[in-house]
């Protein structure tokens, strides 16, 4: 039912997890598919192969998410070559240990440059492109951490409880542009971001008994939704908070 021939996405964090299964879904979908990644080049050039394979064009860009310089650069190419980028996902996102009161500040600070500085340098970028064509969809990825807090990742579910907010402001400010802007906050998804936590099995399965559907999703689950929300079925959906978490978190964003 989902058909996006003739579009263009960049999908931050997009050689792995949720991001990587975003890409090949929009490719299958008919759009064209950029990804951004941090160091692992190999695993980015197997995703643009996949795409390829699928018909579609694919870029891949090594990016720091804390740079505003390499995500202004990396906006400018695409714009370059495909003249349009009419879809933002906004996916890259790192998920680290902090105990307050003993607060390690480096990795407090890669968080919000991560989490909450790349989104903001992502959005700014692509905004003047899509305001000219008079349409465009930003879709955040978050977290159920965000709506309901997460000890010992305070400083994680404060990035993400950010881009909430910065999801409902955008999509108020933006409409008249014809941009939508909505988020998708999974909760535990079975991928390497939580592969150390679910290496012990008794612990991933107390993790399944707490979700009211009883599995852990693989990252497609949530690769689904964000592809939804950019396609035209949703074209009246903006400042959603999409829950993708089995009904384990249900008081919504």
């Amino acid at each position: 039912m989902i058909r996006l021939d003739g579009r263009t996405v960049l999908i931050t964090g997009g050689s792995r997890g949720i991001g990587r299964a975003a890409a090949i879904m929009f490719a299958q979908a008919g759009a064209d598919v950029a990804i951004s990644y941090v160091a692992n080049q190999k695993a980015a050039d197997e995703v643009c192969q996949n795409v390829e394979k699928l018909g579609r064009r694919a870029l891949a860009y090594k990016a720091e998410m804390g740079s505003r310089a390499d995500i202004d650069r990396m906006v400018a190419d695409i714009l370059a070559r495909w003249g349009e980028l009419d879809t933002l996902v906004n996916n890259a996102g790192i998920w680290t240990y902090l105990e307050m009161g003993r607060m390690d500040e480096a990795v407090y600070h890669e968080t919000v440059a991560v989490n909450i500085d790349g989104v903001f340098y992502g959005i700014n970028a692509v905004v003047p492109s899509m305001k000219e064509h008079g349409r465009g969809s930003i879709i955040n990825v978050t977290s159920t951490a965000g709506v309901r807090g997460e000890a010992f990742h305070s400083h994680y579910a404060a990035s993400k409880g950010a881009l909430h907010s910065l999801t409902k402001s955008l999509a108020v400010e933006l409409a008249p542009y014809g941009i939508r802007v909505n988020a998708v906050a999974p909760g535990w998804v079975d991928t390497d971001m939580s592969a150390p936590s679910f290496s012990d099995p008794a612990f991933k399965e107390k993790v399944r008994l707490t979700i009211p559907l009883r599995r852990i999703p693989p990252a497609e689950d949530i690769a689904g939704p964000i592809l939804f929300l950019a396609s035209d079925l949703a074209r009246h959906v903006t400042g959603e908070i999409l829950d993708v978490n089995g009904g384990s978190v249900l008081c919504g964003g």
